[in-house]
């Protein structure tokens, strides 16, 4: 197939292009300097001229709490516009198919964990990310409309679970929990040091998959699009805690200082764990261990490509 990725130098973009998978399809993954998805009128021209089969909406201002925290208009604004231009941009060019990539902080704070995807809308947002959270969720339901007004316009959502691994980025101010904690633990082992600080309390659970593994289920999806829910949550279906990472990555770095508390800092809901249950309907399931895969978000670190 002919595919239209928007971010493509992003995380999940690039592991997209890498996936052994991509040489399969002819795939158009233009850079910012090439196409702005700010800019709606040049998304329209974009996929008017190529009208490619599907589009991969992977594109998205993104960042850990920090990030959200000091920059709730960007990251409102930014993964909205770029939603609509897209989402709009590509029924307007009669583009059959789109898979659109959300988040798990669609999900109301308080919802009940394992999250399902029908709670969506049904309670308040977690507010360290709550910009973020209400641009995805926007272009999610965009979907589903764009579904009902015309049931042959194929525009279904993927909620994927917290991800990490290569081309992550690991700017402590901008990144998530394992790259923020893969660089800390990395630099105190430099240093000698024997403390690392731990936001919160450290008992707060997350469930993270490996970035490759949700490029594996992009490809799986894009070639069964019509066995795709509306709504699919793409996840392990198990958790740790952040002290279960920390110990991991830990170990993987050969750090055996000691951890303390800093209770200032925010440390976001206290669990957040998708339900599978459409996922394994589907027949698909991840398959990189936490262990794995930290070995490999190290190794892309410590050869200084993304830092």
């Amino acid at each position: 197939m002919k595919l239209f990725l928007s971010g493509g130098s992003g995380m999940v973009g690039r592991n997209i292009l890498e996936h052994a998978y991509a040489s399969q399809h002819t795939i158009l993954a233009p850079r910012r300097s090439e196409l702005d998805l700010l800019d709606g009128d040049a998304v329209d021209e974009y996929l008017l001229r190529h009208k490619p089969d599907a589009v991969i909406h992977a594109a998205g201002t993104v960042g850990g709490i920090q990030a959200n925290i000091a920059a709730p208009v960007s990251f409102l604004s930014d993964n909205l516009n770029m939603g609509m231009n897209v989402l709009l941009g590509a029924r307007r060019a009669e583009i059959p198919r789109l898979l659109n990539i959300g988040s798990s902080c669609m999900y109301p704070r308080m919802a009940t964990n394992p999250l399902r995807e029908e709670t969506i809308l049904s309670g308040e947002l977690e507010p360290t990310n709550e910009g973020y959270a209400i641009a995805k969720i926007t272009c999610a339901r965009l979907c589903e409309y764009i579904n009902k007004e015309v049931p042959s316009f194929l525009y279904k959502t993927i909620i994927p679970c917290n991800l990490y691994g290569r081309h992550d980025k690991f700017d402590p101010n901008k990144s998530h929990m394992i790259p923020a904690v893969v660089r800390k633990i990395s630099e105190a082992v430099e240093s000698k040091s024997n403390i690392v600080d731990v936001w919160g309390t450290g008992k707060a659970r997350r469930e993270f998959m490996y970035a490759g593994d949700l490029a594996d289920f992009v490809f799986a999806a894009i070639t069964r699009f019509a066995d795709l829910p509306q709504n699919m949550n793409v996840g392990l279906g198990y958790d740790h805690s952040i002290m279960d990472y920390y110990r991991t990555i830990a170990t993987a770095l050969g750090f055996s200082g000691e951890f303390v508390h800093d209770l200032s800092k925010p440390q976001g809901m206290n669990q957040k764990l998708v339900d599978i249950t459409r996922l394994e309907a589907f027949g698909w399931k991840a398959t990189t261990s936490l262990e794995s895969g930290i070995e490999k978000t190290y190794n892309f670190y410590k050869n200084g490509t993304e830092q």
